[in-house]
Parts: C-alpha cells; sequence; structure tokens
C-alpha cells in the first residue's frame, strides 16, 4: 500500500460543520472542501446563503462546492449564477438529474458555457459520465462526482466503473473525476488506483489517517485492550 504522501488523488473534505470545516482547510493535504444539502441539515443549518458565505469569508484559497436547492431548470439556473458569483473558488453542484428523472444535460452544458465552473453530482453510470463529459466546456473547470459509495452499497465494485470513467474524462483536460460517496480509508487508495483525480472524505473517515500504515500486529493488541477495558468499566461478570 501507498503512503498518504505518495497518492496522486487529491482529498477533499466533506461536511457542513463550520467549525470542523476550518480545520479540514488548515490541513495542507486538504484541497478543497464540500457539502450538500443533506450534510447541512444534519448540521442544523437553518439559513444556506449565510452558512456559505460564512464559509466564503475564510476559506478563498481551495476549492468549496455548494449545491442547489431546486428541481426545476429555471430556477436550478438562477440559483447557480448566484452561487456561482459569491467567490472564485465556488464549484456549483448540480445533480445529473431533477427528480422526476429528467436529465440536467442542457442545464449543465448552458452553465458551463456561461462558464460556471460545475461539480456534476450524484452519478452512478458510465452513460451518465458520457452524457456530461459531452455536456460540459472544455475550457473550464469542472468536477464530474461518481458515487462510488453508493454503488458499493449495492453490491457492485465500483472501481472497474471509476477506471472506465477516467478514460472518458480524457477527451476533457479541464474535467476531473471525483469518488464521491466514500466509505472508509481503503476509498482512497482505491481512488489512487483507479486513476481519480479527488475524493470527497467525510470527517470521521479522516480522522482514521493517523492509522494508515499502521502494525497490525500492534492493532490487533489495541483492539484487544479497547474490549477488555470496555468489559471492566461496565462491571460485566458471569
Amino acid at each position: 500500500m501507498r503512503s498518504l504522501d505518495q497518492l496522486k488523488v487529491k482529498l477533499f473534505a466533506d461536511g457542513a460543520d463550520i467549525a470542523e470545516m476550518l480545520k479540514m482547510h488548515a490541513l495542507p493535504y486538504i484541497r478543497g472542501l464540500t457539502t450538500n444539502p443533506t450534510l447541512m441539515r444534519n448540521a442544523g443549518i437553518a439559513n444556506y446563503r449565510s452558512f456559505a458565505k460564512d464559509v466564503l469569508a475564510q476559506i478563498n484559497d481551495k476549492p468549496v462546492c455548494f449545491e442547489v436547492l431546486a428541481d426545476d431548470f429555471a430556477e436550478m439556473e438562477r440559483q447557480a449564477m448566484e452561487i456561482a458569483g459569491w467567490a472564485d473558488n465556488v464549484f456549483v453542484k448540480i445533480p445529473i438529474t431533477t427528480t422526476k428523472r429528467e436529465t440536467c444535460r442542457t442545464l449543465i452544458k448552458r452553465l458551463s458555457e456561461r462558464q460556471v465552473k460545475l461539480n456534476v453530482t450524484a452519478i452512478m453510470t458510465l452513460a451518465q459520465v458520457r452524457e456530461i463529459v459531452a455536456s460540459l466546456n472544455p475550457s473550464i473547470p469542472s468536477y464530474v462526482s461518481v458515487f462510488a459509495g453508493r454503488i458499493a452499497d449495492t453490491g457492485i465494485d465500483p472501481a472497474p466503473l471509476m477506471r472506465q470513467a477516467v478514460d472518458m474524462l480524457k477527451t476533457n483536460t479541464k474535467a476531473e473525476l471525483v469518488w464521491a460517496s466514500s466509505r472508509e480509508v481503503l476509498n482512497i487508495f482505491q481512488a489512487d488506483a483507479a486513476g481519480c483525480h479527488v475524493i470527497t472524505v467525510t470527517n470521521d473517515i479522516l480522522k482514521k489517517l493517523s492509522i494508515v500504515g499502521y502494525d497490525l500486529n500492534e492493532y490487533s493488541l489495541d483492539t484487544v485492550k479497547m474490549f477488555y477495558n470496555d468489559a471492566q468499566r461496565s462491571g460485566f461478570t458471569l
């Protein structure tokens, strides 16, 4: 296994707690940040615009991705243009489809032609990757986020799909493939091996990076000690 400093894949911190986002931003190996409405709801965010502008007032040197909230194309476009205007380091997250299964391809093409930096999200098939790559402006930076973790949740190994997606993006040198919805530290190394440009990682996974390369015999002993100590503290008897 390669060490963290040997990896080519860029780590983006995924979260919505502003204090944690600032901690992650300060780490040199965190190359960008992302969030989404679900994470923000779970974090108790009440005002999207105020939250985003607070983040951007303090983070202006790394990409930050914010998602539109609407489900119809006209309002999605209006929101995308507003979000794009918040800061130069903003990438606007646009879902691959609406909730009605309507492809967002035309909207993505139009926004990209208007020089909006996009992060196309919730992608799970190679057909969707192909559709989006053909719609993106090759002169504007963009992210193509394939939800590899959710693909894996269905019992399908996402690694072969991600390798094929990497090849598809070679026609657009400004587009970067994101291994999204990661589930464990191993995904970082899988994303790197597949040639992905970026992986989004939540704080609970990032906190495990300190044990990358840890001796497994020592880890085994640590685990035994944890179980023993918890049994003692619980006062269990047989």
